[in-house]
């Protein structure tokens, strides 16, 4: 009986040591799930995430476009769990918005402060530094009609230059290079955009010259020392 008693006793003991065993394997197992859920969840919030902010101030009322196309913004590296929600990660997102609100340099460039804007008004791509300007052409200057919107262009004067042996003579001159063209087509004309030392040379030049415009290729193009043609280039002179 005693025996008996003994046996029973130990087993039951055995069982008990043995589930506590198990429930102490079963504890570290849902630790180290937990433990690493846990880091994986810190080391993404930690990891770095790349999206735009402003490199300087940008007013309220600043086009997207400019934004995106004058640099206003640089590309930032920033923890994922600091990124502000509807943060821009591309530039070309903020195409036909304008600020809402002043940004500061620094500040993460998201969706709430940006609204649509009128992407028929010219003002949506240009800056505080910028102007349109409208230069009246024939259809041969402005290669034969064939300049659109967003092409960029060369600009060639045609004028009559004093030498310094006093004796005048035609030349042909490229007076500015890789004008972006806001608009063609409109009233025999062509609208730059500018800034205003070169609204006024072209201004000037519509007055007293002749304005030739040359198309560049949309992309690879460089930017060349301006020549200046003569007759004797003409002649092998």
């Amino acid at each position: 009986m005693e025996s008996i008693l003994s046996s029973k006793l130990f087993a039951t003991r055995r069982g008990t040591i043995m589930l506590g065993v198990g429930a102490a394997v079963l504890a570290a197992i849902a630790l180290l799930v937990y433990l690493n859920q846990y880091r994986n969840s810190v080391n993404s919030g930690v990891q770095p995430m790349s999206v735009l902010v402003a490199k300087s101030l940008i007013q309220k009322g600043t086009p997207g476009d400019v934004v995106g196309s004058t640099k206003l913004f640089q590309v930032a590296s920033i923890p994922r769990d600091q990124v502000k929600n509807g943060t821009f990660v591309d530039p070309k997102t903020l195409t036909g918005k304008v600020a809402a609100v002043d940004i500061y340099p620094g500040q993460q460039l998201t969706a709430a402060d940006f609204a649509i804007g009128n992407q028929s008004a010219l003002t949506q791509s240009l800056a505080r530094d910028q102007r349109a300007v409208v230069v009246p052409l024939d259809s041969p200057s402005q290669v034969g009609g064939q300049i659109s919107r967003g092409d960029r262009v060369d600009v060639w004067v045609v004028l009559t230059a004093q030498g310094t042996n006093g004796v005048s003579r035609p030349v042909v001159r490229e007076v500015l290079q890789d004008m972006y063209v806001l608009n063609a087509g409109v009233s025999g004309g062509v609208t730059l955009r500018a800034t205003p030392k070169q609204a006024g040379m072209l201004i000037y030049a519509s007055s007293n010259a002749k304005i030739w415009l040359a198309l560049r290729p949309s992309v690879g193009s460089t930017q060349t020392r301006p020549p200046v043609i003569s007759a004797n280039d003409l002649l092998g002179g």
